[in-house]
């Protein structure tokens, strides 16, 4: 009896043996096919690092493909402080490149984080400042590529390109219309180290920064470049308050020229007025034409010989109906009997829209 129970439990041992080396096979089975991405990809996160690299915008070209909005290469200073072996000299040296205090450094060189970016200080560096951070040779001092948009052109077409900020992102214009697309994807030089954050003797990997794409406007350069010389012969004869201008292909709709004053250099946009920089006036200044269209609707009823000015009358009687909707003069009473001449010489709403309505019927 007694052998026979200590039997019984070694079969439950072995069972329970069996079992356990059945799960973990299982388990391991199932960690290799179906979790080894994730896991490698977590595990690769502990101990590896990005330097990031900015991507180009997408170029913006005019219609026979001059460029309008450029990119121009810079220079970004990224610290790992983990790296950096002697933080006060680091701190003390790099501030007087950069024309900034030591304790506003400090900030930058003593702060715990596994990648600080040096901002806004160390954006934008010009090669001189790079070269003079670059002479030291500092461990965990990194001068890394960074794309700043350029505006060949300066003030010409400010308005309808927009500008970008210092992240390069879109903040108005074209540039902030189509900013998703004329991002590009950033890259990345990833090096790897320990939980300390010391450097692991593994090769560095590059991940190429993809640029945005490019946009190509209807302006044409030409047709905006003489725009923009006679709007500034305007100002330095009148100095009006606003001047603005447009010019639009009317077969298509295209808009080849656009522009206004005053007007701002995209470049500098930090340099101007909130009011300079967002007003585009061909588009923010609308307002309705009224009587002055008159002239417009009269001389294409002339044209198509619809009226004729000194022979053809018209009655104002005060109101007319025209299709279904009333119509009113400007004066009270109308004006009576009139010919189409002292229609548009008395600017009668009456006369002109059945002048037009007319018109309207026979184009269809």
């Amino acid at each position: 009896m007694f052998l026979k129970k200590v039997d019984e439990r070694i079969r439950a041992i072995f069972l329970i043996i069996i079992l356990l080396f059945i799960f973990i096979v299982t388990r391991v089975i199932y960690i290799q096919l179906f979790e080894y991405d994730k896991l490698t990809e977590l595990a690769n996160d502990l101990w590896s690092r990005n330097l990031p690299l900015a991507a180009d915008r997408g170029l913006i070209l005019d219609r026979n493909g001059v460029v309008l909005a450029d990119n121009i290469t810079t220079t970004s200073l990224v610290l790992i402080p983990s790296q950096i072996k002697d933080k006060e000299e680091v701190s003390t040296n790099i501030a007087n490149i950069l024309g900034i205090t030591k304790e506003e450094m400090d900030k930058h060189v003593y702060k715990e984080t596994s990648i600080e970016r040096v901002h806004p200080e160390g954006r934008g560096l010009s090669y001189e400042v790079a070269d003079k951070i670059n002479e030291y040779e500092y461990d965990g001092v990194y001068l890394v590529k960074e794309s700043k948009r350029y505006y060949p052109y300066e003030e010409m077409l400010s308005h309808v390109l927009g500008y970008v900020g210092i992240d390069n992102q879109g903040l108005s214009g074209i540039e902030l219309q189509y900013d998703e697309y004329l991002t590009g994807e950033d890259g990345a030089i990833k090096y790897f180290s320990d939980a300390k954050g010391n450097s692991l003797k593994l090769s560095d990997i590059y991940v190429a920064p993809q640029q945005g794409m490019n946009i190509q406007l209807t302006i044409d350069y030409n047709i905006q470049l003489s725009l923009e010389r006679e709007l500034n012969n305007i100002v330095s004869m009148f100095d009006p308050d606003m001047a603005l201008a447009v010019v639009m292909d009317p077969n298509n709709g295209e808009i080849l020229a656009m522009s206004s004053r005053p007007t701002y250099d995209s470049n500098n946009y930090q340099d101007y007025s909130i009011e300079a920089i967002n007003r585009n006036l061909p588009i923010w200044a609308s307002y309705e034409p009224g009587s002055t269209f008159k002239i417009i609707t009269t001389a294409a009823a002339v044209e198509e010989k619809i009226v004729d000015l000194e022979k053809d009358t018209f009655y104002d009687s005060g109101s007319v109906i025209i299709n279904g909707a009333r119509i009113g003069c400007w004066k009270a009473g109308g004006h009576g009997h009139q010919t189409f001449l002292q229609v548009l010489e008395n600017s009668c709403n009456l006369g002109v829209n059945t002048a037009t309505h007319i018109n309207f019927k026979k184009a269809l």
